[in-house]
């Protein structure tokens, strides 16, 4: 994942929950208060967004647009993202998963009310691959050829199991090609589509653009001609940008009907009232990593110290920190996902244990140093905190701890170039399979911020690679339970927290459909 900072939200990307049967009142919604024709909402979030472009955007406010302006291929059900469902297309898969066929529903029409058709799914795949935008990398890879006028194929050099959790994605979410073409678009660098595309929307999905503003509010009206799926709730959505304290009166006063950037503590503040409160674990997973160079540091890179240090943490001191909601992940894989470990005893604090491990570590007492940002929260939780605990924890055991914060912009050079020490930091899904966790294996992009060459562990880069290649829900859960917990014995990473998203809604609001993909789907607010 491209670190960013997090005011409050993936990406905000993004929790895996949702509610029904809420009832009251409240003054946000400007015509049916039960929603419906003609009726409107408002929701409050802190944005990261940069573009409406469906090819280019990758953020988490961008992924909310996207997916209430286009349909993708394949999509998932409410809040589940352990199994892709039909969305555009049904689909198949080789028994090698390299060759995934995809059929094209017929019906599905464009705002213009035009037939969306194969040709469009070519286009916009092709264009995301093409003009090389952030979300590009999500079909490296991968040759996509026409089949007939129902039906293309998307072929992979490897074994692509991930492949049905990856279109799910708004990024790649269909355009109306002929309309992209008229203005700009193409399929290479030369494309020039985005500026229009800021403006008019060009999908298939239940709304489409009124007015759209990166700084202050996106303004979505319904699509006349959406043939989807999906009720929609309300016929016009107000999504603004508003900071998280400011989220909070609004709420408060009514002036929004949900806000999607609570921190912990404001959470804490609706406990009563009319306001309902969502908290359910967020997908990021937030770690410290142990810095395997000798080089760096002698004691990190030490088998014994390393054990003292996992099994020297309170965990559940630090997840009371992080409020209701968060939870512990029994590895990197956060809980919301296929190959999520549930719990292992290995990451889990046993000050006894801690203290004969450190004995034989050859330690004494001298001064370690823990880095990280110490200007962004995760899902308004802020690192700081969470240092400190670790801080004071450890020097129960007898490891001296030095706090080295930095402005992330500073550290950031520090962790991507392995030289941190200790380090505090977090990750966020790509997508929502246990493949994009693999960068945490020796070699791979996060395993060497921690020092971890590609030949340092041969078991793990052996399970890493078993992993990835296993196919089928179960079988991928097996593989990656057992590279976990193989992980947690003798890899450099600890995982420490999801923390929890914090969602509000007025009492009017009687459904929210919620999911890590793309937070919200605005036409499931009810």
């Amino acid at each position: 994942m491209k670190i960013k900072q997090l005011k409050a939200p993936l990406t905000a990307a993004l929790l895996a929950l949702s509610l029904v049967g809420l009832g009251a009142c409240s003054s946000g919604d400007t015509s049916s208060p039960n929603g419906g024709a003609g009726s409107s909402v408002v929701v409050d979030t802190s944005f990261d967004l940069k573009t409406a472009d469906p090819a280019r955007e990758f953020e988490t406010t961008g992924a909310i647009v996207s997916h209430a302006i286009y349909e993708t291929l394949l999509t998932f059900k409410g809040d589940d993202v352990t199994q892709p469902v039909d969305g555009l297309a049904s689909y198949t898969m080789s028994d090698d998963a390299k060759v995934m066929t995809l059929t094209v529903k017929e019906g599905h029409t464009f705002s213009d009310g035009s037939p969306l058709t194969v040709d469009d799914v070519v286009f916009s795949l092709e264009r995301v691959q093409g003009i090389k935008g952030n979300p590009s990398f999500l079909l490296d890879g991968i040759k996509i050829a026409k089949v007939d006028e129902k039906s293309l194929t998307m072929t992979s050099q490897d074994a692509n199991p991930a492949l049905p959790f990856i279109l799910p994605n708004g990024a790649l979410g269909i355009v109306n090609s002929k309309v992209v073409k008229a203005n700009g678009g193409t399929t290479d660098a030369n494309d020039g589509a985005e500026a229009f595309l800021n403006k008019t929307s060009a999908g298939s999905g239940p709304y489409e653009l009124e007015s759209y503003d990166v700084a202050s509010q996106v303004v979505f009206t319904a699509n006349k001609n959406y043939s989807g799926p999906v009720t929609r709730g309300h016929d016009r959505v107000i999504l603004r940008n508003v900071a998280g304290p400011t989220q909070l009166l609004n709420i408060q006063a009514g002036d929004s009907q949900v806000a999607l950037d609570l921190n912990p503590d404001q959470a804490k503040e609706l406990k009563s009232g009319d306001v309902k409160l969502i908290s359910g674990p967020s997908p990021y997973m937030i770690f410290v990593l142990m810095n395997q160079n000798p080089a760096v540091n002698k004691f990190t890179s030490n088998q014994d110290f390393m054990t003292a240090v996992r099994r020297g943490i309170d965990y559940g001191k630090i997840i009371n920190l992080a409020g209701e909601g968060a939870v512990q992940p029994g590895g990197v894989i956060p809980s919301l996902f296929v190959g999520a470990l549930k719990t292992d005893p290995s990451n889990s604090f046993d000050a006894s244990a801690s203290k004969a491990a450190l004995a034989k570590s050859g330690y004494n007492g001298e001064e370690i140093l823990l880095n990280f940002p110490n200007d962004i929260t995760v899902q308004g939780l802020e690192l700081q905190s969470i240092a400190v605990s670790v801080q004071a924890q450890l020097k129960s055991i007898g490891i001296n701890i030095k706090l080295a914060p930095q402005p992330v912009a500073t550290e950031l050079d520090s962790y991507r170039g392995g030289k941190e020490t200790l380090g505090l930091w977090y990750w966020g899904p790509d997508y929502p399979d246990p493949t994009d966790y693999l960068v945490f294996t020796p070699g791979q992009l996060v395993g060497l911020r921690a020092g971890w060459a590609a030949d340092a562990n041969a078991e793990i880069t052996g399970l890493a690679e078993k992993a990835k290649a296993a196919t089928g829900n179960e079988a991928r859960q097996a593989a990656y339970e057992a590279l976990q917990k193989a992980m947690n014995v003798s890899g450099p990473f600890i995982p420490l927290l999801q923390p929890a998203k914090n969602v509000a809604t007025a009492s009017t609001v009687s459904e929210v459909s919620l999911n890590p993909v793309w937070t919200i789907d605005l036409a499931g607010i009810k």
